[in-house]
């Protein structure tokens, strides 16, 4: 009996970027599911709401097959569970990522030896690529358009409009 190879790729994802994506199709080419797990993330105070979040995200892969989104607000170990998920997914970018995402691989595993994590790099053209250089960019109408999926950055418009209004 074959078991589906179910990955998670738990973020905060405000928003989700050409990083991610490329992430996701890259993790999508290795597992026969993606899961994006968009955290509501609190104490990071995030620009858009978890359901923003998740439409972005819905949107960004929705031309992927195999790759689907969810929302959490409880451990990541936990939705693995849930999902039957047994690889997280984790994006590095730089030297400085390295240090932190080390740590946090170490405390999954230390909840469940079981779940592997396994971190890809982006591709050379969007490893620059951070939400928090694109909200920073957002707060004072930088360009945007290079760094995000085109209907993310119309979802972003729209909200923006709507915010000015």
């Amino acid at each position: 009996m074959s078991h589906s190879k179910i990955a998670l790729y738990p973020g905060t994802f405000d928003p989700i970027t050409n990083g991610h994506f490329d992430i996701i199709e890259r993790a999508r080419n290795l597992f026969d599911e993606v899961i994006v797990a968009v955290a509501e993330s609190k104490d990071k105070k995030p620009m858009f709401t978890l359901n923003e979040r998740i439409d972005m995200a819905k949107i960004a892969v929705q031309g992927i097959e195999g790759v689907r989104v969810v929302g959490f607000d409880n451990l990541t170990i936990e939705l693995a569970h849930e999902h039957n998920a047994r690889v997280l997914i984790r994006g590095l970018r730089a030297v400085s990522d390295f240090e932190y995402e080390l740590q946090l691989g170490y405390l999954n595993n230390s909840l469940d030896e079981s779940i592997e994590t396994v971190y890809l790099m982006p591709k050379l053209k969007h490893a620059f690529i951070s939400s928090s250089i694109v909200r920073n960019l957002l707060k004072f109408n930088g360009k945007t358009e290079h760094l995000l999926p085109q209907e993310v950055q119309n979802i972003i418009g729209s909200i923006k409009s709507c915010t000015l209004q």
